[in-house]
């Protein structure tokens, strides 16, 4: 298999653990009323440590970050705002509605990206960019009403928190790039997670009660979405950008949103209409769009 078919299958398998681990986290909330503070602390202090102990093997320096003023600010403000943020509003989104919607508000995130960059810089969006605008509004329309005016399939805390994910995704995005510039990658989600599982942790009354109350299919889904679902997905992305361009990385990622939806009908029986499919390849096709945007860019 050549380097980059391996990085190919490397971004996709990513994708759909990211995917599936929404929905499993859909099943523990909603079936096994497990609260979303307590996974998302557990998902990130786990993860985060992992991450660090795999920079470690890798003999890449864990603390010379915390030496520099600006990048240990950065990197504070980043986990707590960023890190943290993204996290604990996607899984509230889901909580409140279903994993299939929650990922594809929060894949909202390029075009919030987009829009900065163009306001920040006063320039004048070109036609694909208001294709892309145009397409994304139309999937959304489609993806909260099932093509039906004055009506919305999920309830408001869902959609006010999986556009608030988008949003924190888009400013997780633009941060992380210029702690990107001089600090690895795996140091800086690693130390991100871990200080955004801290700062979650007075909300977490005990670490290992669910493990205690709950059955064995319930402790396996919480195990998938650690370490399925979170370290092993971005271990093999993060891989995968030795193989492919970040950008192509960026666009192969749409079979998350797919896999999430395709998990929710199957196996939580999540109606999903066919207006709301049109919306949701709209949405992914964005994403597509504007990723090929980057790639035509000299930059």
């Amino acid at each position: 298999m050549s380097t980059r078919m391996k990085g190919l299958w490397m971004v996709v398998i990513a994708a759909t653990m990211w995917g599936l681990s929404g929905t499993v986290a859909q099943w523990v909330f909603q079936q096994k009323h497990i609260l979303t503070e307590w996974l998302v602390f557990v998902r990130m202090i786990v993860s985060g440590f992992c991450l660090l102990a795999v920079a470690t093997l890798r003999r890449i320096p864990l603390f010379h970050i915390w030496r520099e003023r600006s990048s240990r600010l950065l990197l504070i403000f980043f986990s707590l705002v960023g890190m943290l943020g993204v996290q604990y509003t996607y899984f509230l989104s889901i909580a409140h509605g279903n994993a299939a919607a929650a990922t594809l508000l929060q894949y909202l995130a390029p075009i919030y990206i987009v829009l900065y960059f163009f306001i920040r810089e006063r320039k004048q969006p070109s036609i694909s960019i208001w294709g892309a605008l145009i397409l994304a509004i139309c999937g959304t329309f489609l993806l909260l009403t099932n093509g039906k005016m004055g009506a919305i399939s999920i309830s408001f805390s869902a959609l006010f928190w999986g556009v608030i994910s988008g949003l924190l995704l888009a400013f997780y995005t633009i941060c992380s790039a210029k702690l990107l510039k001089k600090w690895d990658s795996l140091i800086i989600v690693g130390w991100a997670m871990v200080l955004g599982g801290i700062a979650m942790a007075p909300s977490v009354s005990t670490f290992f009660q669910p493990f205690v109350t709950f059955d064995i299919r319930t402790i396996i889904s919480i195990l998938f979405i650690v370490v399925c679902g979170t370290l092993l997905a971005f271990l093999l992305f993060i891989e995968s950008i030795r193989h492919l361009s970040p950008t192509e990385s960026s666009i192969l990622s749409s079979v998350e949103p797919l896999s999430a939806i395709i998990a929710s009908v199957l196996f939580l029986h999540v109606s999903f209409g066919f207006f709301q499919t049109i919306g949701s390849l709209l949405i992914i096709a964005t994403v597509v769009l504007l990723g090929r945007q980057k790639m035509a860019s000299p930059s």
